[in-house]
Formats: C-alpha cells, sequence, structure tokens
C-alpha cells in the first residue's frame, strides 16, 4: 500500500455514527478486510434529483482518494465526491422500510422522496 499516493482527512469531511460503525465493522470481518478495508463513499450522477451515493467496501485507499477514519472504521472519498459529502454524517438503520445506510448531508438542496438521490 505504500505506493499509493492518498491524504488523510478527519471526520469534518463526514462522520460515521455507531449504527453505521456497527454494521460495517461487522461486514467487514465477514470479508476478512477489517485491518485495511473499508468503505468507499462516491457521489455519481443519477437518481431522480441528479445526484447519488455509491457504496463499496473495498481493501483500501487508490491513487488520490481521502481516508477518514471515524468511529472505528476506514472511509475512502474521491477528491471531486469530497466536495459534495463535506460535514454529512453516515448511520444504519434495520428498519424494514426504511432500513439500510443513509447519508445525512447538509450540502443536498433537495433529496428526493425515495432518500436515494439529492442535488447540491
Amino acid at each position: 500500500m505504500s505506493d499509493v499516493n492518498y491524504k488523510i482527512g478527519n471526520e469534518n469531511l463526514i462522520k460515521v455514527l455507531d449504527g453505521a460503525s456497527t454494521k460495517l465493522r461487522s461486514l467487514l470481518q465477514k470479508q476478512g478486510r477489517l485491518e485495511e478495508g473499508g468503505l468507499r463513499i462516491a457521489v455519481v450522477g443519477g437518481g431522480c434529483s441528479g445526484l447519488q451515493y455509491k457504496m463499496d467496501l473495498t481493501d483500501g485507499p487508490a491513487n488520490r482518494d481521502i481516508l477518514i477514519e471515524s468511529n472505528e472504521v476506514r472511509v475512502m472519498i474521491d477528491p471531486k465526491s469530497a466536495l459534495f459529502v463535506t460535514g454529512s454524517e453516515l448511520d444504519y438503520s434495520d428498519d424494514l422500510q426504511q432500513g439500510g445506510f443513509k447519508v445525512t448531508n447538509p450540502n443536498a438542496v433537495v433529496t428526493c422522496s425515495c432518500g436515494e438521490s439529492f442535488a447540491a
């Protein structure tokens, strides 16, 4: 991993809340990625409001990523996506109707009713 060029960020970019930390640590443990792996969050075009989140478990940061350690979880974000998520919080709920990972984003000017996309 020494040949990967990435920056270290902090929770001002994104903060992982307890529910998301517990779920992510469990998922990473099952995949054997708990030590070096983490969650990659990207903002991509799409959804009914124009932008949506893409989340994947990953083995570690890629070139130019920003690495944030929050609540015992590593989060990787590319610089372009970081512009859209600054100040956000990531949580998890296992509610049957509205469950899953949820990003609370103060930069979202418009959100859609499904909660899966936003405009900034």
